[in-house]
């Protein structure tokens, strides 16, 4: 079975509120709410990997000093097993905007199971909730 390293943030904004992206029309599990990120190039690090997606996918700038490691998920997936570090990232550059046709919502921790998401990121959800 393929592996497949992607990289994903919880962006925490000062009122302590998670950043969740909401997958567009078109791509696979549409509909679904997750944490901003993507798939890890070859030769990129996850942190390189994360940098590069918030810039495409966000318009926004942060740094490897602001990426701290917090959990990850290991999923199996019908065709491929997903490995996805969650990294916690509270400093950053610009206003997050949506340049890839999803919706953006600042959710509070306690409210982030109302938001249906991928089974890869369910577990994520009491481990950022208890750490914020």
């Amino acid at each position: 079975m393929k592996l497949v390293l992607v990289s994903a943030v919880a962006l925490i904004d000062a009122d302590g509120r998670v950043l969740l992206a909401q997958r567009p029309e078109g791509k696979s599990m549409a509909g679904l709410w997750e944490f901003p990120g993507g798939k890890v190039e070859a030769g990129e690090t996850p942190e390189a990997a994360l940098i590069r997606e918030l810039h495409e996918e966000l318009g926004i700038g942060t740094w490897a000093s602001c990426l701290a490691p917090l959990t990850f998920a290991s999923h199996a997936y019908a065709d491929f097993h997903l490995l996805m570090p969650l990294f916690a990232c509270r400093k950053w550059e610009g206003t997050p905007q949506s340049r890839e046709g999803q919706s953006l919502k600042w959710v509070r921790p306690n409210d982030l199971r109302n938001y249906p998401m991928p089974a890869a990121d369910v577990p994520l959800i009491p481990i950022l909730r208890d750490w914020l």
